[in-house]
């Protein structure tokens, strides 16, 4: 499963990853890769749990560079770049990414955050 991809595209209008293997296509939105970024600062260091970054759904791809044969490593527009995202990383965000954009949506919900850039939720207690 760590063959690499025969085609890979980035879709500017749309914010999607193209990957295509022998066996197997799918897209990614630039959004959930940056998200879920395999990067240290992003994953969290040691014991820390993941944060997510709020305000990511306008975020895009600027560049996509070859990591030696087993991997790309992706430059956003926010200044991202420290990523390595391995072929079997991409097939598993593909294979998980409706749970993933999940998981990322209820945290921003618990933090009061949102996937809007420059957006704060503000909840408000009837009383």
């Amino acid at each position: 499963m760590s063959d690499a991809p025969k085609r890979i595209h980035y879709d500017r209008k749309r914010h999607t990853l193209a990957i295509e293997w022998t066996d197997y296509s799918t897209e990614l939105s630039a959004e959930l890769l940056r998200v879920f970024s395999p990067s240290a600062d992003a994953r969290g260091h040691g014991n820390e749990s993941r944060t997510f970054p709020a305000g990511k759904r306008d975020v895009e791809i600027e560049a996509i560079e070859p990591a030696g044969r087993y991997a790309i490593q992706l430059r956003f527009n926010d200044g991202h770049d420290t990523g390595i995202y391995q072929w079997r990383y991409l097939r598993e965000l593909a294979q998980d990414q409706t749970a993933l954009q999940g998981e990322y949506e209820r945290q921003l919900h618990r933090n009061n955050a949102s996937r809007e850039p420059n957006t704060s939720v503000i909840k408000f207690h009837g009383g």
